[in-house]
């Protein structure tokens, strides 16, 4: 039952930390869009950087892309969170009905990985070159969690969480 707790809890503070990041965002917009802003406009970047060409300098387009990034923010909260209520419910079920109920979680957490992976490492770390930035550079935050949901995911899918 330990193990049980300990997969629905970690789970519910994946979905927590992402549901208060998607509500910082929302309540203080402007800060980290000055983030979203420099990254895309790559105005930080080595100055003789040849990969300037990929810049988005339109602030339609920095509107667009960060609250993307709010939505996936509160989708990644709902679904663990959703997640972690449902593993709630069956906590006392068989390993089968347990294991079956951990749909919803597995795709909360794989959206996060993928959210800061292909966003953050992949898209902004290396496509807008967000590593050349010494102000700008997100990728050891992003890393962070990246890691945490990484480690969570992988332990709630373990099959160790029997009755």
């Amino acid at each position: 039952m330990a193990v049980r707790w300990s997969k629905i809890l970690l789970v519910a503070a994946v979905g927590l930390l992402t549901l208060i990041m998607a509500m910082n965002n929302i309540s203080d917009y402007g800060a980290n869009l000055r983030y979203v802003q420099h990254v895309l406009s790559m105005d930080t970047v080595f100055a003789d950087s040849q990969l300037t060409w990929r810049a988005l300098r339109s602030p339609d387009w920095h509107h667009l892309i960060y609250r993307t990034m709010i939505a996936t923010e509160g989708a990644i909260a709902l679904l663990c969170l959703a997640g972690s209520l449902r593993l709630g419910l069956v906590i006392r079920q068989t390993t089968e009905v347990f294991q079956a109920a951990k749909a919803i979680a597995i795709y909360g957490l794989t959206l996060g990985f993928l959210f800061w992976f292909l966003g953050f490492m992949v898209i902004g770390g290396e496509w807008f070159t967000m590593w050349q930035s010494p102000e700008w550079n997100g990728q050891a935050p992003a890393f962070r969690f990246l890691g945490s949901v990484g480690l969570v995911l992988i332990y709630l899918t373990l099959p160790n969480d029997q009755t």
